[in-house]
């Protein structure tokens, strides 16, 4: 019994595609292995190898399509959440004046916050900053003009 090329090819793919879902977890390799592992049952029982592609190109995009997003959505589990997003577009008083490249201090909802400025302009004390995003425990804000 010879072994067709095909089927190294499509055993190959498998391995590589896995290996790759395995070191980035991202969910996208995953389905080009499982449309490998068809093709390569497709290649066993000596269907045509044009066949076999189409089917291969056909399963991985279905699945990368209509299956990933629900794995994805199942999956993110480390997610926590804390309201802190909504304050995101909302002026802010600064109460500790921000350097640039420093830290400063900002009230916000009754709140005080670390600061940092995005903008390359000192925020003095009681000028208005808009909130452009949160990193850890710091919001990035912008001095209104």
């Amino acid at each position: 019994m010879t072994i067709d090329i095909m089927v190294i090819i499509w055993f190959s793919l498998i391995i590589l595609a896995a290996l790759i879902e395995i070191n980035t977890m991202d969910l996208t390799s995953l389905w080009f292995a499982v449309g490998a592992l068809i093709a390569f049952i497709l290649a066993l029982v000596e269907v045509n190898p044009i066949i076999q592609v189409i089917v291969f190109g056909l399963i991985t995009l279905l699945l990368i399509v209509s299956v990933r997003p629900i794995v994805k959505n199942y999956f993110k589990t480390n997610v926590i959440g804390t309201n802190s997003d909504r304050l995101i577009g909302k002026v802010a008083t600064c109460t500790k004046a921000i350097k640039v490249g420093e830290r400063g201090e900002v009230k916000i909802d009754g709140k005080y916050w670390l600061a940092v400025s995005a903008s390359r302009e000192d925020v003095a004390v009681d000028e208005k900053v808009e909130v452009l995003a949160i990193e850890g425990v710091k919001l990035i804000v912008d001095k209104i003009k």
